[in-house]
């Protein structure tokens, strides 16, 4: 529940903000985002939590790459720098789909690049890592959902 002294406080802008005290602790906050979006009136919703969840993917692919690299197993080193590459721009993605910015879709060409080539190596390496499996699953969506929008 809500504090009673704050009538004024919703669900939405209570958690909107926790995403801005998490943003300012540098913590991610995408999930916060996509769950605001996917029950508000976020006109790019589908979009919002496909990129959401592509950059959530990407950041434990990520995660397992290092973690690999880290123990001297090279087979990864080629998913490293593309699955970093795609975590910034989902995370703008996320952002310019939120304020549906004016250069949302030029943004959304660029990032359906960028997961493309990311989905390209992930399904390399699919069969043994389910890490990369998931990362490339959501990139598939999220490229699934820029497409639609640059379509529109």
């Amino acid at each position: 529940m809500l504090p009673a002294m704050h009538p004024e406080l919703t669900r939405r802008t209570f958690a909107l903000g926790v995403a801005v005290a998490a943003a300012g602790a540098g913590l991610p906050v995408v999930g916060t985002v996509s769950a605001m979006a996917a029950d508000g009136d976020t006109k790019h919703k589908a979009l919002v939590v496909a990129a959401g969840a592509c950059l959530a993917a990407a950041e434990v692919c990520h995660a397992h790459c290092l973690k690999l690299l880290g123990t001297g197993d090279t087979s990864l080193k080629v998913c490293a720098p593309l699955v970093s590459a795609t975590i910034p721009v989902c995370q703008a993605l996320v952002r310019l789909a939120v304020l549906d910015h004016g250069r949302l879709k030029e943004f959304a060409k660029a990032c359906l690049n960028v997961c493309a080539d990311c989905e390209t190596e992930c399904r390399k390496h699919e069969g043994h890592h389910a890490e990369c499996k998931a990362c490339a699953e959501a990139c598939a969506v999220c490229i699934r959902e820029c497409k639609q929008l640059i379509s529109a």
